[in-house]
């Protein structure tokens, strides 16, 4: 097995790994820092898929530049989103 094909089975098993602590976050009693938990570690996975199966470890730092200028332009649409939705019921007209 290739030096590469092995790196790739590691992340892969890694990622794995990381799907199974997410099932295991689901069924302890974090309470409110269960959302936090499960963001992060989705953080996580998609920093292995960026770095590895997007090959960002191999492109110029510019490349990469534009890489992370997407994924804060996601985060924050993400964060605005989430503002709409936890703020939707102060508008809310009592009958």
């Amino acid at each position: 097995m290739t030096a590469h094909i092995r790196t790739l089975v590691l992340v892969w098993i890694a990622l794995m790994a990381l799907l199974g602590l997410t099932l295991g976050a689901s069924f302890l009693p974090l309470g409110a820092f269960k959302p936090v938990v499960n963001v992060g570690i989705g953080f996580a996975k998609a920093a292995l898929i960026f770095w590895f199966f997007m090959h960002l470890r191999e492109v110029s730092g510019l490349i990469r530049l534009a890489a992370l200028a997407g994924a804060v332009g996601i985060i924050i649409m993400l964060a605005l989103i989430s503002s709409d939705y936890l703020t939707r019921h102060w508008l809310e007209v009592p009958l």
